[in-house]
């Protein structure tokens, strides 16, 4: 099944969940951004592909998410109206709040946000995920590879390493935390997952299979 089936008032009881959701995974990346201590591994990546591209880093951010939902097919793992919620409120969001909230005057308010970061997008995660509406293609490719009897924090660990290393090598900009991001971030979505993925909730099968244990 390409696309997650869904009733027009079953998506409209999960929607304020997943937006809710996403808005807070928006938040967890922009306290990243704003401490400057670092940028999230997607973020060193999608930096390097555009510097060797070229390019903007939103057309890359837009083109790798595309690329990423084609392999949405072999892992079978259905596209949800989550995806395309993804793709438009986290960067929304992320560009509200960086336009409203300046970097801390004090490295230990960077710091603060910078250890604040993988907590609330793992909050965020578990948040939109757990609606029942689909993974954005990032979160997607962790959850179809975690449904293959894989812990989802060792999952999300060794795709956030991969991209930051391939980052890294095209030449994008990394600090302490993104190091800190890359350790916290699975525990911290796989125990937020835990705690809000029901038997309704994510069509992978997240909800009953071990590897969300």
């Amino acid at each position: 099944m390409l696309f997650l089936r869904l009733s027009f008032r079953d998506t409209l009881r999960r929607l304020p969940q997943v937006i809710l959701g996403l808005v807070v995974f928006g938040i967890g990346i922009s306290l990243l951004i704003c401490a400057q201590l670092g940028n999230a591994p997607w973020d060193v990546f999608h930096q390097g592909v555009a510097q060797v591209l070229g390019v903007k880093i939103g057309s890359v951010i837009i083109g790798v998410g595309l690329l990423l939902l084609l392999l949405f097919v072999p892992l079978r793992e259905p596209i949800g109206v989550g995806a395309l919620l993804n793709a438009v409120l986290i960067g929304v969001t992320a560009d509200t709040f960086l336009a409203l909230v300046d970097t801390p005057a004090t490295l230990w308010g960077r710091i603060a946000m910078t250890l604040a970061a993988p907590v609330v997008v793992g909050l965020g995660t578990g948040l939109y995920i757990g609606g029942g509406l689909g993974p954005g293609p990032r979160d997607g490719l962790m959850t179809g590879i975690s449904t293959r009897g894989f812990a989802v924090w060792k999952v999300r660990t060794v795709l956030e390493a991969s991209v930051l290393l391939c980052g890294i090598l095209l030449g994008g900009r990394f600090g302490w935390g993104t190091v800190w991001f890359v350790v916290a971030v699975g525990p911290c979505v796989q125990w937020f997952l835990r705690r809000f993925v029901r038997p309704y909730g994510v069509a992978s099968g997240l909800a009953t299979h071990p590897g969300t244990s």
